[in-house]
């Protein structure tokens, strides 16, 4: 069986969007829209590739958006778990699958983003988000994850049991994805920090440098951040938990 989208094998359970996107989103995209589109049309004197620049860049995540809107599936078959994304597909096989598992979204903000999501941790300790799977879709979100690790016992022939060089992974690449995590919302603050000097510069008169504020030094202070966050969480792992 294939949908089309390389997902094939038997799917037993598919887990996709219910409903259509709620109003609201659409009322954002409109304003985001009509800023650009005035950004874009008065005049200023930064360099003629800024604005083609940005308007490459909306178009490009707006396109993004809603391809993994339309697109976004978890699908549950004979070979394992699949997960298809905007672009591409990304597949787990049985023997992979160490645990599933409901967590908190801590980056809920309203009443349109889920309060659980579902994670699904390989033997690895490699964490993989199941589209759909959360309260937002699924009245009973644990019942259906209690139900789906019934089925991956089920195909892996074994129940689940505590391994704790797994759950060292897991420990262990959490603490890099806030790291990770850390490193990009400074290297937003930083650029909005660089934006203000730039419009500083425009309305005093200065000659602009937006390479350099917009591009250089927030990626500069990404690097510099992430590579400082990783190494001091990976200082703070006992080094029986430290893979070679």
């Amino acid at each position: 069986m294939s949908d089309g989208s390389g997902v094939s094998g038997g799917v037993e359970r598919e887990y996709g969007r219910r409903g259509s996107m709620p109003r609201s989103w659409f009322v954002l995209l409109g304003l985001l829209a009509l800023n650009g589109v005035y950004q874009l049309t008065r005049s200023t004197s930064l360099p003629a590739w800024v604005k083609p620049a940005m308007a490459a860049l909306t178009v490009l995540l707006v396109v993004c958006g809603v391809r993994h809107h339309r697109r976004a599936r978890t699908f549950v078959g004979a070979e394992g778990i699949a997960v298809r994304l905007g672009v591409g597909v990304r597949r787990r096989a049985w023997h992979q699958v160490y645990d599933i598992r409901v967590e908190a979204n801590p980056y809920r903000n309203g009443m349109f983003q889920p309060q659980q999501l579902t994670y699904l941790y390989d033997t690895d300790g490699r964490r993989m988000l199941l589209p759909h799977l959360d309260d937002l879709q699924l009245e009973a979100v644990n019942t259906e994850v209690t139900e789906l690790r019934a089925v991956v016992a089920r195909h892996r022939g074994m129940a689940w049991d505590r391994r704790p060089e797994v759950e060292a992974r897991i420990l262990r690449r959490a603490g890099h994805r806030r790291a990770w995590w850390r490193a990009y919302a400074g290297a937003f603050v930083v650029f909005f920090g660089m934006l203000a000097v730039l419009i500083i510069q425009l309305i005093t008169g200065e000659q602009p440098r937006p390479a350099l504020l917009l591009l250089c030094i927030p990626l500069a202070s990404f690097a510099a951040l992430a590579a400082f966050l990783n190494w001091r969480w990976e200082s703070q792992v006992p080094p029986h938990l430290r893979e070679t």
